[in-house]
């Protein structure tokens, strides 16, 4: 749509002010003969209906000149405007609700209706987002529970011969009990993430001394790191805290696991609890491998691994992290990490007093 020209606009408004200043003077002048034939009310009353009949006048005229415009050359342009706006936008919104968020409707800097397309496109992209994130996450899922399936179907269909040794047959006995567990806690972890992304699930909040969680935690976890003859070095501040005992509990888990899980042998983890004036503060620290700059970027998404193979083999589902960022952003809190590849990590969580 081309743009009027500067001396059409003002020739405009000269005109559109006239007419307003005349329709209320000729308003003036009805209320006037009116009133001379019903007799003249109160001096507010006079004034009221005074403005009344100028706005009525002033409308009427607004009103044909529209009309009007509408048969001449700019009238007809702005209407066909419109009219391939409109067409737009109903093709683009039927695209996508067919699933088709391949869309963008043309805006342009002047036209009025750029905001309302530049709102259609942004939409079409936020939804072609999502539609891929899903998809990922449905392809994610399928992965990571057809890998357990065939194990436990492959060695359940080698129990069946009857030429096993008993050694044979206890190794294949223990595949299908440990695949069947990480299918298990795929399965319990892909419902917590769940129910703590719709927020279903109402924090259970009591207050708890968060150092001696933690240190049961590590006490839990004693066989992985004694198994690798880890040092674990544990400094503690006596913290009490009001939190959801049960959720707080799995981000201790996953954080010392990870750190028993990724550090080599002999190697040492320092946990480190204290507190400051705004916030309680929990540093997990390892001598193991690292993790690159581009990794850390997408560290916390959903069935991320820094290793695919490696974390395979370790019984990783690449869910915990995910579940930790969001228990802890549920308390209002924050999970973040330094790392170098072959000089360890540092996981560095923070809660509100």
């Amino acid at each position: 749509m081309n743009k009027p020209g500067k001396w059409h606009v003002i020739i405009n408004i000269i005109v559109a002010t006239f007419s307003f200043f005349g329709c209320f003077s000729l308003g003036y002048v009805l209320s006037a003969l009116l009133f001379q034939l019903t007799g003249k009310p109160t001096g507010l009353i006079s004034y009221i209906i005074s403005v009344v009949i100028g706005i009525l006048l002033f409308t009427c005229i607004a009103r044909l000149a529209t009309d009007i415009l509408s048969h001449t050359k700019y009238g007809q342009k702005l209407d066909l405007t419109r009219h391939q706006f409109l067409n737009s936008t109903i093709e683009a919104l039927n695209k996508i609700s067919r699933g088709d968020f391949n869309i963008s409707i043309a805006t342009h800097e002047h036209d009025p209706f750029s905001e309302v397309a530049e709102s259609v496109n942004k939409m079409a992209r936020e939804l072609s987002s999502m539609e891929s994130q899903r998809q990922d996450f449905i392809s994610n899922v399928s992965h990571e529970i057809q890998s357990p399936l065939t194990s436990i179907s492959g060695f359940a269909a080698l129990l069946k011969s009857d030429s096993l040794t008993k050694q044979q047959r206890d190794h294949y006995i223990d595949v299908i009990e440990t695949e069947s567990k990480r299918l298990s806690k795929l399965s319990d972890n892909l419902l917590k993430l769940s129910a703590l992304e719709s927020e279903n699930v109402p924090l259970q909040l009591s207050d708890f001394r968060l150092d001696k969680q933690i240190e049961h935690a590590i006490l839990i976890l004693e066989p992985h790191w004694i198994e690798k003859n880890i040092d674990v070095d544990a400094e503690f501040e006596k913290i009490s805290i009001h939190a959801d005992d049960d959720l707080l509990g799995q981000v201790w888990i996953n954080l010392i696991h990870n750190a028993v899980k990724f550090t080599p042998r002999n190697g040492l983890i320092k946990i480190k609890l204290f507190q400051n004036d705004a916030q309680i503060v929990c540093n997990i620290i390892d001598n193991g491998v690292g993790i690159s700059k581009e990794d850390q970027i997408h560290l916390f998404e959903r069935f991320f691994k820094v290793d695919k193979s490696r974390a395979r083999s370790l019984g990783g589902n690449g869910l915990g992290l995910s579940l930790c960022k969001k228990i802890i952003e549920l308390h209002s809190g924050q999970i973040t990490l330094e790392s170098e590849l072959d000089k360890g990590t540092k996981f560095i969580v923070t809660l509100p007093k």
